[in-house]
C-alpha cells in the first residue's frame, strides 16, 4: 500500500474515494471575428466582467462570515482586478484591433499579464500568477456559460487529487458538500491554497510531488493531514488505524472544548495569559469564547487593505472602540499598520523594490506617511477611554525609531487636548522585537518603553535570511533553530532585569510543539489565532513549571533544530500524547 508524505497544512484524517481533476487547460483556439460582430463580443466580455466580479464578492462574504475577513480577503485581488477598468479596456482594444474573439482575447491578455508575475522574484507576487489563472478561468467560463462546480449532482464524499488548485476551485468544491478533503503535487504551507484549506478545516497535503501520477479516481485513500501522509489503497488494518486516529482527533476537540472557563495554570499555580489575534473588531467574540484573556494584536493594517482605500480617524476610532468595548477591561494591544513587504493598500503609491521585506514597510513607512500614521494614533488614543486600550508599534529595529514613534504620538495627544478629546494620558506603549537588531538592543529598548511583544514570524525570517513565502527555501525556515531560540531568552531576560512585560505573539505561540518551552522561559503571557487557545491551555494545565523550566534549560543545550524538535515533540507527548 504506497504511502507518500507532503506537507500537512489542515489537520484531520479521512478515508474516502480519489477524484484525479485533470489539469484544467485554459487557452482557447484562436478565433476572429467580422467587424460587425464586435458590438456583440464587447457586450459578452462586459457580462462577463460584471457577473464574475458580483460572483467572487458573494464568495469572499461568504467565506469571511466561516474563516474570517483577513483569510478572505485572499480573494480580494480578484475583485479589485475585475472591478479596475484598465484590464477591461486593454481587451476590449485587442477585439476592435485584432478582431479577435472574446473569450481568445481574454486568453491572450492573461497569459500575457499571468507571465509579468511568474517572472519577477518576489514568491509573493509570483504567488499572485495563480489568482491570474483563477480570473482567466472565471471570465472563460462566464465566456462559455459552462458551470464551475468540478462536483457536480449527487454522490458520495471524495477526497480531490489535483496538481494544484485555486482559492476559488477550494470554495466550490467545499459548496458541494461532497469534499472530504484534497491532496495536491505542489504548493507550500504559506501558499493560498494552504491558508484556505485551513480557514475552511478541510484536511489537506501539499507538495506530495506526484501524487497525480500515482492515484487514480476510484482509489481509496487515506488523508492524515495532521502527520502530511497519504495512504493508497490501504489494507484492513491501516484503515482500522486511521479510523482509530480519527475518532481520537474528534476526541481531543471535544476535550478541548470543556477547558474554555478554566485558567491557563500549570499544576503548580503559574498562570499564563493566553491572548487572541484579530483584524477586525468582529472577532473580538470568538476570541473570548475560545477562552481568550484579551486581545495581543490587533493587525490594524488590514482595516487599511479593503477595497474603499484607507480608513478615515473616525472609521478607525469606531472600529477600536467596538473592540475595547467588546471587551470590558480586557486588554486590547493594537499594533499601529504594519504595511509594505507583502502587504499594499489598494491605490496606494507603492514603488517597486527589489527586497521589500528590506525596504519601506512597517514603522518605517508609517514615519514617513504622517498624514496616514497620525490619524491612527489619534483614533487609538480616542479608544483609550472605552478599555484597557495599549499601543504597539511594529518591527522597531532601533531606539530612534521609538523615539521618532513615541514623539509623534504625544503630539497627537497635545492635539486631542487642545481640541478637548477625553483620552488615557498614560496609555501603555510597546514594541514588536522582530529583527536581530531589536532583540540584541532590547535592554535599550526596554527602557523607553512599557512592554515587549517577540512577533517570532518576522524575527524567524530576519535571523535566518529566509523569505518565508518562498517555497524554495520553506524548508529553511523554523523556529526550532537554536540561534532564533537564544534571542527569545535573551530578550525574555531583559524584560526580567528591567521588570517590562514581555509576550510571544507571532506563530510560534500558537504551535503545541513551543508551549512547554516558552512556558519554561517565563513567558507569563502568549498570544495566538484563537483556534489555538484550548490547546495551549490544555498543555499548560498539565505540566508543572519546574518541568517547564527543565525543558527550556535542555533545550537551549542543543546544536541543531532536529534535536529541538525531536526533543521538544517527546516532551510534549509525556503530557498529552499525540497531539
Amino acid at each position: 500500500m504506497p504511502l507518500m508524505r507532503g506537507i500537512g497544512v489542515s489537520s484531520g484524517v479521512v478515508l474516502g474515494p480519489a477524484i484525479v481533476l485533470e489539469t484544467e487547460e485554459t487557452r482557447v483556439p484562436r478565433r476572429t471575428i467580422q467587424r460587425a460582430q464586435i458590438p456583440h463580443e464587447m457586450g459578452l466580455l462586459a457580462k462577463a466582467f460584471e457577473s464574475a466580479r458580483i460572483a467572487i464578492g458573494q464568495e469572499r462574504v461568504e467565506f469571511s462570515h466561516r474563516a474570517g475577513t483577513e483569510l478572505a480577503d485572499i480573494f480580494g485581488f480578484h475583485e479589485r482586478w475585475l472591478a479596475d477598468p484598465k484590464p477591461l479596456k486593454e481587451i476590449e482594444q485587442l477585439i476592435d484591433e485584432k478582431l479577435y474573439s472574446a473569450a481568445y482575447a481574454v486568453s491572450v491578455f492573461m497569459r500575457r499579464y499571468r507571465r509579468r508575475f511568474q517572472e519577477m522574484a518576489s514568491p509573493f507576487l509570483q504567488e499572485r500568477a495563480k489568482d491570474v489563472v483563477d480570473i482567466e478561468r472565471r471570465l472563460l467560463h462566464e465566456l462559455s456559460g459552462e458551470s464551475r462546480d468540478e462536483l457536480q449532482g449527487e454522490g458520495d464524499p471524495v477526497i480531490i487529487v489535483a496538481h494544484d488548485l485555486t482559492p476559488s476551485q477550494i470554495v466550490a468544491l467545499d459548496k458541494s458538500k461532497r469534499l472530504l478533503g484534497f491532496v495536491t503535487d505542489v504548493g507550500g504551507p504559506t501558499s493560498h491554497t494552504a491558508i484556505i484549506a485551513a480557514g475552511l478545516g478541510i484536511p489537506a497535503i501539499v507538495g506530495l510531488g506526484n501524487i497525480t501520477a500515482n492515484a487514480s479516481s476510484g482509489d481509496t485513500l487515506i488523508l492524515d493531514g495532521t502527520h502530511g501522509v497519504v495512504v493508497i489503497n490501504p489494507d484492513t488494518t491501516q484503515k482500522k488505524e486511521y479510523a482509530e486516529r480519527a475518532v481520537h482527533l474528534q476526541e481531543v476537540r471535544a476535550n478541548l472544548a470543556e477547558l474554555r472557563e478554566m485558567f491557563a495554570e500549570t499544576k503548580d499555580g503559574y498562570i499564563v495569559q493566553l491572548l487572541g489575534n484579530i483584524e477586525f473588531p468582529d472577532e473580538v467574540p470568538g476570541c473570548i469564547a475560545q477562552g481568550a484573556t484579551g486581545i495581543g494584536l490587533f493587525r490594524t493594517e488590514f482595516l487599511f487593505m479593503q477595497d474603499s482605500g484607507p480608513p478615515s480617524e473616525e472609521q478607525q476610532y469606531e472600529a477600536y472602540k467596538t473592540a475595547a468595548e467588546a471587551l470590558a477591561d480586557r486588554p486590547l494591544v493594537i499594533r499601529t499598520m504594519d504595511v509594505g513587504g507583502d502587504k499594499l493598500m489598494p491605490g496606494g503609491t507603492w514603488e517597486p523594490e527589489k527586497n521589500p521585506f528590506l525596504g519601506l514597510r512597517s514603522i518605517r513607512y508609517s514615519l514617513q506617511h504622517l498624514s496616514i500614521f497620525r490619524p491612527q494614533l489619534r483614533a487609538i488614543v480616542r479608544a483609550s477611554v472605552h478599555g484597557d486600550v495599549r499601543i504597539m508599534f511594529p518591527l522597531i529595529s532601533r531606539i530612534m525609531e521609538l523615539r521618532q514613534a513615541k514623539f509623534v504620538l504625544n503630539l497627537v495627544k497635545e492635539e486631542l487636548e487642545e481640541e478637548g478629546f477625553d483620552f488615557k494620558s498614560d496609555i501603555p506603549v510597546g514594541v514588536m522585537i522582530e529583527t536581530p537588531a531589536a532583540a540584541i538592543c532590547a535592554r535599550e529598548l526596554a527602557h523607553e518603553c512599557n512592554f515587549m511583544s517577540i512577533g517570532t514570524n518576522d524575527l524567524i525570517q530576519y535571523t535566518l535570511a529566509v523569505d518565508r513565502a518562498n517555497e524554495r527555501v520553506a524548508q529553511l525556515y523554523t523556529a526550532a533553530d537554536p540561534s532564533v531560540l537564544r534571542l527569545i531568552r535573551a530578550v525574555v531576560r531583559v524584560g526580567q532585569r528591567q521588570k517590562v512585560p514581555v509576550s510571544v505573539c507571532g506563530e510560534m505561540a500558537g504551535d503545541p510543539m513551543f508551549t512547554i518551552w516558552l512556558v519554561g522561559m517565563g513567558l507569563q503571557t502568549l498570544s495566538m489565532a484563537a483556534s489555538n487557545i484550548p490547546r495551549a491551555k490544555k498543555i499548560i494545565r498539565s505540566i508543572t513549571m519546574t518541568d517547564a523550566r527543565r525543558v527550556a534549560r535542555r533545550v537551549l543545550s542543543f546544536e541543531t533544530e532536529r534535536e529541538v524538535l525531536n526533543f521538544l515533540r517527546d516532551e510534549t507527548r509525556k503530557v498529552w500524547g499525540d497531539i
